[in-house]
């Protein structure tokens, strides 16, 4: 993960495109230029992969850049065995967006998100496209690796619950983005779209099971700050993503991410063996018919080739994944908000750290989280929600020990704006 820190005045560029926004801003008060704001679109056979660029986005009159971004803020009181820290507040992230069409089969977009307030500031998406054909997409710069479906299409706005889920943010690593290249292509066909991704990048590192958390962490993968510089190892990392919906029945993807992780030569010399890391995910959704009640799961296998020197705390293989239920309950105009909606949510959660078995006794390793989270949100538009969850969790150690059971009532908001 690539960190950055900066004192906003020293940085010329960044105080100089905030004047310009502003001289914008006071035009626009003038009436000389013409603020123009794209909307969400939710009506068409849209697929995650879509998400990138499927965001609302102010535009001022014929400047060619367009921008948007979203936030989210939240409460959280939780005990542990009966143990609480109290009650705490947490900007959770701020994301802008910048977009440019340099010629109408060249696009720009760039996605930088602030997290914890500015402990972390992260350049997630910052790529090219070229389009060729409707099935021949070219893709350069900083890309979302395109494993599960939350990777892809993970903003605040779009969820009903104020984390994200376990298995995408402490099994997978939420948001992996590396620097490569690739192609990407969709098709119709009556009713049913078909779209493939496939990139070449920089990727996976020993950090992986070299880490704090004293277990295999994908995740840390992302605390190389050198992975938007150059290849760890020099073997790249390939990635790749097949979806297909269907209307009026859903959306299934199936996607790969999978490299050498470890550095097996320096200068000619062998060190180790090539070690590989694989992972295979499979996600859906859906919309009922009649309730409209909407249902997103997703589920990954990871495999990792551990050396032999490390403790069975390091499992080769892991397991997780989530399933989110949302119930439309009032959808009308409420409150002023012309397309205001309260739903009623459940998300169920399980992940496995180590799927493997003790070479002594055979039994099962059990570094294992299970969790429950009923929901209430309400949405002033399908940009804006304000989300009231209770979780439940329980979470098994190395040796399978009693669990220990985590309740949490969480409270947030997020926007897109």
């Amino acid at each position: 993960m690539t960190i950055f820190t900066f004192n906003l005045y020293k940085s010329k560029p960044l105080l100089l495109f905030l004047m310009f926004l502003q001289t914008i801003n006071l035009s626009s008060q003038n009436d000389s230029v013409r603020v123009k704001r794209s909307s969400l679109d939710t009506s068409k056979m849209l697929l995650n992969m879509d998400a990138v660029y499927n965001r609302p986005f102010l535009q001022y009159g014929k400047i060619p850049v367009a921008l948007g971004g979203y936030a989210e803020v939240s409460s959280n009181y939780s005990v542990t065995d009966g143990i609480t820290n109290g009650l705490s507040f947490q900007m959770q992230r701020l994301t802008l967006f910048v977009s440019s069409s340099i010629h109408r089969k060249i696009k720009f977009l760039t996605e930088i998100e602030f997290e914890g307030g500015t402990k972390q500031i992260n350049i997630e998406f910052a790529a090219i496209d070229f389009q060729f054909h409707h099935l021949l997409n070219f893709r350069g710069g900083i890309v979302m690796n395109p494993i599960g479906a939350f990777n892809q299409n993970h903003d605040g706005p779009r969820w009903e619950f104020v984390d994200r889920p376990i298995s995408a943010t402490q099994l997978l690593p939420a948001t992996f983005s590396n620097v490569g290249f690739g192609f990407f292509g969709k098709t119709y066909k009556a009713n049913i779209v078909w779209a493939y991704e496939v990139y070449l990048t920089n990727g996976l590192n020993d950090n992986i099971i070299s880490n704090t958390e004293n277990k295999t962490f994908l995740p840390a993968a992302k605390l190389d700050p050198n992975r938007f510089e150059e290849s760890y190892n020099g073997a790249p990392m390939s990635s790749a993503k097949t979806s297909l919906r269907v209307k009026n029945i859903g959306e299934l993807g199936i996607s790969y991410l999978g490299g050498v992780y470890n550095k097996f030569q320096t200068d000619g010399l062998v060190l180790d063996k090539k070690r590989r890391a694989d992972v295979f995910a499979v996600d859906f959704n859906t919309t009922l018919p009649f309730m409209n009640t909407n249902i997103t799961a997703e589920m990954t296998w990871l495999f990792v080739d551990v050396p032999d020197t490390y403790t069975q705390h390091y499992g080769e293989k892991q397991f997780g994944g989530f399933m989110d239920i949302v119930q439309p309950l009032v959808r009308k105009k409420m409150f002023g908000f012309e397309r205001a909606s309260f739903n009623a949510a459940l998300r169920i959660e399980y992940v496995d750290w180590n799927r493997d078995r003790f070479i002594e006794t055979g039994g099962k390793i059990a570094e294992e989280v299970f969790a429950i989270v009923p929901a209430l949100s309400f949405r002033t538009s399908a940009q804006t929600v304000i989300r009231l969850n209770y979780r439940y969790q329980w979470q098994k150690d190395f040796l399978g020990n009693p669990a220990s059971k985590t309740a949490a009532i969480q409270f947030g908001l997020s926007t897109y704006f």
